[in-house]
């Protein structure tokens, strides 16, 4: 039985940063850490509604970041269950952000017929929308990258 060579399909070090997919991890956490600041920042109206959108923005940034320092650090060792692991994250990811990004979307047009609610506000809203869309864009990128290193690989 022949054993598929994941050591060309896993990088370590500082190429985890120059290859694709795993150059998406940048565009991942950023967008990711944008949504969470700028939901954080506003006045939380709908409880639930935004608690999600924290809870999927807070949960995938400490999961991308976990799983960058791993890449870097060489954790994966070649061994092809990283690559399974990879992917499942990263179709998860894209998911909850895409979720994540209705419920935002929701929130802000609740929002905007709620009185009392400050334009800035509003406009923190609006982008934290934004940057769930670009993070669930991210993620769906990142999620088809996987999945063809994943086929590369097997």
């Amino acid at each position: 039985m022949q054993t598929p060579d994941t050591s060309v399909c896993l990088p370590s070090g500082g190429r985890v940063l120059f290859t694709f997919p795993d150059v998406l991890f940048i565009t991942d956490f950023i967008f990711g850490g944008l949504v969470w600041i700028l939901v954080a920042s506003t006045t939380v109206l709908f409880v639930d509604t935004q608690g999600w959108v924290m809870f999927v923005s807070i949960f995938c940034f400490v999961i991308t970041s976990i799983l960058i320092v791993l890449y870097i650090m060489g954790a994966h060792g070649g061994q092809s269950s990283w690559i399974i692991l990879d992917t499942s994250y990263q179709c998860i990811a894209a998911l909850l952000y895409l979720s994540a990004a209705v419920a935002q979307a929701i929130a802000t047009r609740r929002s905007a017929a709620a009185s009392g609610v400050h334009y800035k506000a509003y406009q923190e809203n609006i982008a934290a929308v934004v940057f769930a869309y670009l993070a669930t864009l991210s993620y769906v990128i990142h999620a088809v990258g996987s999945l063809m290193r994943w086929k590369k690989a097997s």
